[in-house]
């Protein structure tokens, strides 16, 4: 199965494009849904079905209607874009299931039978932390723990019947539609919490033991992945504010050379990459909703000098603010 690009009134942006090809996505927009529909299995292939696990720059996860996948997901030993199997848990889900996958964790699908499934993306940093006691599954899969959870029979049609209006809200380009699409996402997001809760006493394995970690590999210890999962997290919540590599580092009580070789092999990202991701995804809602003046932009997504948020989302984005809104 070939994986689908998000599209946005049927345009995908070339930035996201680019990124695909490099195995790291991005969204145009804060929610990005797309509706179920029928793919292509992918045999099972002893984990060569991609050539490199993708990693998102936003939380993701995936409703299953009709089928079943195996995914690789997981805090690779490796480089952050992983190697073989070796780096990665297998999860599987079948029909009723959502498999989550949080911003900066390598995934790659291993095996599919027959899929139909809703699939949601969203910027965590653009709803400004109102979405944070909402997120403890997506903080425990980042963790480590199982990305899967199981939806009651009976609560799955009102959870679809959401996703179907959040892909319609997801469409609108006014304030009202960004207003509808946050009491959606946080009537989904509040589901997939309650059903955790009695999912944790018989929680999903993975489809196969972990495979061992390289001795002396830098994410081998529990602790190293509770390092990137708490450095995502508070970048996610503190992006749009002035942060710097050297404010991160102290809120982990590390090293910025160690928080940064850390979350760059974990995640195939800086710290100061995951800042910008932010941004850049909150600078992108912003564009999309309006009118609202390049310089105002510029400083409500943590930058005081317009000209020098110009210049990153030039290096981005491959165009101006100003023209990368109009080509919307």
């Amino acid at each position: 199965m070939q994986r689908q690009p998000f599209r946005v009134g049927n345009v995908l942006d070339r930035k996201v494009a680019r990124n695909l090809r490099r195995g790291v996505e991005v969204l145009a927009g804060a929610v990005q849904v797309q509706a179920p529909h029928h793919e292509a299995d992918v045999p099972a292939r002893g984990g060569c079905g991609q050539a490199r696990p993708a990693v998102h720059t936003y939380a993701a996860l995936s409703f299953l209607v009709e089928g079943s996948v195996t995914v690789g997901q997981g805090q690779g030993s490796g480089s952050g874009v992983g190697h073989g199997l070796g780096d990665l848990d297998l999860w599987r889900a079948s029909a009723g299931d959502v498999m989550l996958v949080p911003a900066g964790v390598p995934h790659r699908m291993i095996e599919s039978q027959a899929p139909v499934r809703w699939s949601l993306g969203f910027c965590v940093s653009c709803f400004s932390g109102e979405l944070a006691p909402l997120l403890t599954p997506f903080d425990r899969a980042r963790a480590g723990g199982s990305p899967v959870i199981s939806i009651a029979a009976e609560r799955r049609g009102r959870l679809e019947g959401w996703l179907g209006e959040l892909e319609a809200a997801s469409r609108r380009r006014d304030r009202a539609g960004e207003a509808v699409q946050r009491s959606l996402l946080t009537l989904v997001l509040d589901e997939l919490s309650r059903a955790t809760v009695p999912a944790l006493a018989s929680a999903s394995v993975p489809a196969s033991p972990p495979s061992a970690a390289a001795d002396g590999a830098l994410l081998a210890a529990p602790a190293q992945r509770e390092l990137v999962a708490a450095s995502l997290r508070f970048i996610e919540l503190h992006c749009l504010q002035p942060l710097s590599l050297g404010d991160v580092a102290a809120a982990m009580r590390r090293s910025p050379a160690h928080l940064t070789t850390v979350l760059r092999r974990a995640t195939g990202r800086s710290a100061v990459q995951w800042i910008i991701a932010g941004r850049m995804a909150e600078a992108r809602r912003r564009l999309r909703a309006g009118q609202e003046p390049i310089e105002h932009i510029a400083e409500r997504v943590g930058y005081a000098d317009a000209t020098h948020f110009i210049r990153l989302f030039r290096r981005e984005h491959g165009m101006t603010p100003a023209a990368w809104r109009a080509s919307r």
